[in-house]
């Protein structure tokens, strides 16, 4: 490290600058220049060198040996601070705009009603940095940031970090906000129960399901998709209540209804993080057990497979006899192979949901 830092058009220079010409100065070598000062010739060394922050302590002995005042000194090595601190800041203005790219300023203005700014960088980070209430987007970039991330695949990108954290932070900032009785395990047993009577709800279900999941400490949010999060939802502790958020990139009704009940089986393992696309272990296995099975009753779901009849008559009236809304099998038979994606004409049972922030 030297005692002074060029920066731009800025140099910063450590109280070790001042103290080296003063050496010069002086005609003594470094060890006598240390003797007179009080201190070691390994210590004036790291000074000189701008590796050691200058002491109270040693600006009092500049001070007696110089005939100047304590604050002349202190005063040196604070400025040098202020302005190390704004070059780490002009540094790191430059990381957050590379990751503000990443999502988009238009996310939040579409979202959230923040003011447009074009072309005005610097205060669409500021914004975004208010919004989210983080010192800096770079910390955006840290795996395991607000919650776990699960995952442990390579192939998850900076920008994957990146836009999943983004959605976690909202939806935990706007948890904080929600005035939430304790977790009682019990009682969101009963919601999720209470859940299951709304999947042909298609247009009032959001409300219903989030007042009932809140009563029983668990906060769900759902939130406008961030491209490039590659994750379907979240789970997290706050306080000492459970924070359940799901995006609406997948809100066809079938792939909402699975994905809900993917992070529901999370909450009841007491296993907590952020679920990517495609990821496997299990962890994730279990989750999607308990979605199926809570979604499909396991032994009417075998017998029906066993008659295999799957048109559009046979899957309506099955969806009716366990009371689910028809997607949730359609879905269920598409992924196990028992009827084509491309089915057109049972692929009219699925609904596209948009919910609205509530």
């Amino acid at each position: 490290m030297s005692n002074y830092v060029e920066h731009n058009d800025q140099i910063a220079f450590h109280p070790g600058y001042y103290i080296q010409e003063l050496v010069d100065a002086s005609g003594l070598t470094q060890e006598d220049y240390a003797k007179r000062l009080g201190t070691t010739p390994k210590n004036l060394s790291l000074l000189i060198r701008g590796k050691q922050r200058l002491s109270p302590d040693m600006a009092h002995r500049l001070s007696r040996l110089h005939g100047t005042s304590m604050n002349y000194w202190l005063n040196l090595q604070n400025k040098y601070d202020e302005l190390i601190m704004e070059f780490a800041a002009d540094d790191d203005m430059n990381n957050e705009g590379r990751i503000l790219d990443y999502f988009g300023y238009g996310y939040f203005t579409e979202n959230f009603s923040l003011p447009p700014l074009p072309r005005q960088k610097k205060l669409q980070i500021e914004t975004v940095r208010r919004f989210l209430k983080v010192s800096s987007l770079s910390v955006l970039s840290q795996r395991d940031l607000a919650v776990n991330f699960r995952s442990a695949t390579s192939d998850i990108s900076e920008k994957n970090i990146v836009n999943a954290n983004v959605m976690v932070q909202i939806a935990t900032n706007r948890a904080l906000e929600i005035d939430t009785p304790r977790y009682d395990a019990e009682k969101f047993k009963k919601a999720v129960d209470y859940s299951l009577t709304l999947t042909t709800n298609h247009s009032g279900f959001y409300p219903l399901v989030r007042k009932a999941f809140l009563e029983a400490g668990v906060i769900f949010e759902i939130l406008p998709n961030l491209p490039g999060s590659k994750i379907n939802g979240a789970t997290k502790k706050i306080r000492n209540s459970i924070m359940l958020m799901v995006n609406d990139r997948r809100l066809s009704s079938d792939t909402f209804w699975f994905t809900l009940f993917h992070e529901i089986g999370h909450i009841m393992n007491k296993d907590y993080g952020i679920s990517f696309d495609s990821e496997s272990g299990e962890r994730e296995e279990a989750a999607d057990s308990f979605a199926k099975d809570s979604l499909i009753p396991p032994d009417q779901y075998q017998a029906f497979i066993k008659t295999g009849h799957f048109d559009l008559v046979d899957i309506t009236a099955f969806a009716s006899l366990i009371n689910r809304d028809p997607a949730i099998v359609l879905g269920r038979l598409q992924y196990e192979g028992y009827v084509r994606y491309d089915n057109a004409t049972l692929n009219r049972l699925k609904r596209n949901y948009k919910v609205a922030i509530v």
